[in-house]
C-alpha cells in the first residue's frame, strides 16, 4: 500500500478499532477486589435470590451506591451467567456509548476530524483503559453523562432527561453536575439568558424526578419503610436521605457516616498519569481556552468538565477514578487544541517524550515484575511496534497515531501479560477456581478472613463463622488462625495454600520479582474437624 493511499481518516478509524479491541482485552482479566468484585457480588444476590430492590453484602442490608449498575449487571447475569465477562459487559458496552457520543458531540462542535482524534484520545486515556478491567461505577457515568449533554444540546428532553436519570441512579444526584454545569457555562458565557431560564428545563427536571422513581421505591421499600434496621450502626436511617443528602453532600462537606480527607491538589497530580498519554496537552489546551476568554467558540466541554473539577477536588472524599466521567470533555478540548497549533515541535517533542517513557516502562516492568508469557499478547505487541515503524502518515497525524499505538501496547501489556499474573496473587479468586474444581459443591466459610471475589466466584453457599460450627466445616483462613485453632485441639487438613495480596494497591515490594515473597501474605483452604 503506497503512503498516497492511506487517508489519515482511514488510518484514524482503523486505530478506533484498535483501540475498542484493547479495551476489550480487559474484559476477561478476573474482577478485581475489593470494589469490583463487591459490586458483582451484589448484583450476583439480587438474581440468586430474584430480589432487584434490596442490596445486600454479607447477608447485611447495604447502603452506599444506587442500583442501577447493579441492575444492569443482573440482566447480563441471566443473559451469560455468573461470569467475567457477564459482570464487565454493560460497563464496556456504556462506555461505548460514550465513544459514540463523544464522537456525534464534538463532530457538531468542531467537525469530523475533531471528532475522530477526540474518540482515540478518549480510548486512549489511561485511567479508562484500566476502568474497562477494574469495572466500577466510572464506565457507566462516562456514557450516560456525555450522551445526556449531547441530547439535551440538541434539544431532546426525553433521551436527554432520561440518561441524566441513569446516571443520577448510577451514583446519585452530584452526577447531574457536569451535565447542567456545561448548559449554563454555554449559555452564561453566551450570554443567552433566556435559554438559561427556559421552561424546557423545569420539564427536563421533572422527567429526571419521574425516572428516578424506582430507585426512590427501592430505598424506601428496603430502609425507609424499616426504620428499626441498623445501619451505619443505628436504626431510623433513611434510605432516600441518603441518597440525595450523606452520599453526596455528606461526602463533599465529611458530615456524612462515610468519610475521607481531602486534598485540594489532588486531582492536579491525578491527571497527570490518569490522562497519560494526553495530560499535559490537555493542561495547555485549558489555559489556552481560559487565555481565548470571550473568542471561545463553544463551552459545554470546559464549563463541564472545570466546574466537576473543581467540586472534586474541594469534596473530602477524592479517588482517582472519579475523574473518568469527565474524560469526554477533556478529549474534546485536547483533540481540538491539538488540531488547531500552527507550530508542530512542541507536540513532537512532549509527546515523542512520552511515547519514549512507555517504550522503556513496559521492558522495564517486564523486567521487574517477571510475568507469566502470553504468546499472543507478545505477537500482538510486536505487530504494534511494527506498526509504529511503518505508519503511513505525515507530521502531527504521525505523531499522534504513534502515541495511540504507543498507548495501545501498553495496555495490551497490562491487560494480557501483567494483570492476569497479578492476580493469581488474589487469593479469593484463586481459592474459588481451585474449590470449583477438585471440591464441586462445597460450601467455605470464611473464618477470622473474607474474600468478595471467592464469594462471587465460588459455584456454592459462602459462611461467615464467628465461631466454628459442630461438625467438619471448611474454611477459608489465614495461617495464623489455623495455628489457633491447632493450638485449641482442632483437627485441621489444609487442602490447598494460596498466595495473598491486595492487588488493587500494588507496590515496588510486591512488583519487585525479587522482594514479592516478602510482600505476599497466605490464605487457607482448611478442613476443620472441631473437638
Amino acid at each position: 500500500m503506497s503512503l498516497s493511499s492511506v487517508s489519515e481518516r482511514k488510518v484514524s478509524l482503523w486505530m478506533i478499532g484498535l483501540l475498542i479491541f484493547i479495551h476489550i482485552s480487559g474484559l476477561p482479566v478476573t474482577i478485581m477486589e475489593p470494589d469490583g468484585a463487591l459490586y458483582a457480588g451484589i448484583a450476583k444476590h439480587m438474581v440468586q435470590y430474584h430480589d432487584y430492590l434490596n442490596l445486600y453484602v454479607d447477608g447485611q442490608d447495604w447502603l452506599d451506591k444506587p442500583h442501577f449498575p447493579f441492575w444492569m449487571a443482573a440482566l447480563s447475569y441471566h443473559l451469560f451467567g455468573f461470569t467475567t465477562f457477564a459482570y464487565k459487559l454493560p460497563a464496556f458496552l456504556f462506555l461505548m456509548l460514550g465513544v459514540i457520543y463523544t464522537y456525534r458531540f464534538a463532530k457538531e462542535l468542531y467537525g469530523e476530524q475533531v471528532a475522530r482524534w477526540s474518540v482515540c484520545i478518549l480510548l486512549t486515556a489511561e485511567h479508562l483503559v484500566i476502568s474497562s478491567t477494574d469495572v466500577r461505577a466510572e464506565p457507566y457515568l462516562t456514557g450516560l453523562i456525555i450522551g445526556s449533554v449531547y441530547h439535551l444540546y440538541k434539544r431532546q428532553l426525553l433521551p436527554g432527561a432520561l440518561l441524566a436519570a441513569f446516571a443520577v441512579m448510577t451514583k446519585g444526584p452530584f452526577a447531574l453536575v457536569p451535565i447542567g454545569f456545561a448548559l449554563i457555562g454555554q449559555f452564561v458565557f453566551t450570554k443567552q439568558w433566556k435559554e438559561l431560564f427556559h421552561m424546557r428545563w423545569l420539564m427536563v427536571a421533572l422527567l429526571v424526578g419521574v425516572f428516578i422513581t424506582p430507585e426512590l421505591y427501592a430505598l424506601y421499600q428496603q430502609f425507609d419503610a424499616h426504620p428499626e434496621k441498623v445501619v451505619f450502626g443505628q436504626t431510623g436511617v433513611s434510605g432516600i436521605r441518603f441518597f440525595f443528602w450523606d452520599s453526596q453532600f455528606g461526602r463533599f462537606m465529611n458530615s456524612g457516616p462515610i468519610k475521607g480527607s481531602g486534598d485540594p491538589s489532588f486531582f492536579l497530580h491525578t491527571v497527570l498519569w490518569a490522562f497519560v498519554p494526553w495530560s499535559i496537552f490537555l493542561y495547555v489546551a485549558v489555559i489556552a481556552f481560559i487565555r481565548k476568554g470571550r473568542q471561545a467558540r463553544e463551552y459545554y466541554c470546559i464549563s463541564g468538565a472545570l466546574t466537576t473539577f473543581l467540586l472534586f477536588s474541594l469534596s473530602k472524599f477524592q479517588l482517582p477514578h472519579y475523574l473518568n466521567i469527565i474524560f469526554p470533555f477533556f478529549s474534546i478540548l485536547t483533540a481540538q487544541y491539538i488540531l488547531s497549533m500552527k507550530k508542530e515541535k512542541a507536540f513532537r517533542v512532549t509527546q515523542y517524550i512520552i511515547i519514549g517513557i512507555i517504550a522503556v516502562a513496559i521492558p522495564a516492568l517486564w523486567a521487574l515484575y517477571r510475568p507469566q508469557i502470553n504468546l499472543v499478547a507478545v505477537v500482538l505487541i510486536v505487530i504494534l511496534i511494527g506498526v509504529f515503524i511503518w505508519l503511513p502518515l505525515k507530521e502531527k497525524a504521525r505523531i499522534f497515531f504513534r502515541t495511540c499505538l504507543a498507548s495501545a501496547a501498553l495496555n495490551l501489556f497490562l491487560n494480557g501479560l501483567f494483570y492476569p499474573d497479578v492476580l493469581r496473587y488474589q487469593s479469593g479468586s484463586t481459592a474459588a477456581f481451585y474449590a470449583n474444581e477438585h471440591l464441586k459443591g462445597a460450601a467455605v466459610g470464611f473464618y477470622k478472613a473474607h474474600s468478595y471475589a471467592l464469594t462471587y466466584y465460588l459455584d456454592a453457599p459462602c459462611l461467615s463463622y464467628d465461631t466454628l460450627p459442630p461438625g467438619p466445616s471448611l474454611i477459608y483462613t489465614t495461617p495464623q488462625w489455623k495455628d489457633s485453632l491447632l493450638a485449641q485441639g482442632h483437627r485441621c487438613k489444609v487442602l490447598h495454600t494460596f498466595p495473598h495480596f491486595p492487588v488493587t494497591k500494588l507496590d515496588l515490594q510486591f512488583v519487585n520479582f525479587y522482594t514479592r515473597d516478602s510482600a505476599v501474605d497466605k490464605r487457607l483452604l482448611v478442613l476443620v474437624d472441631p473437638v
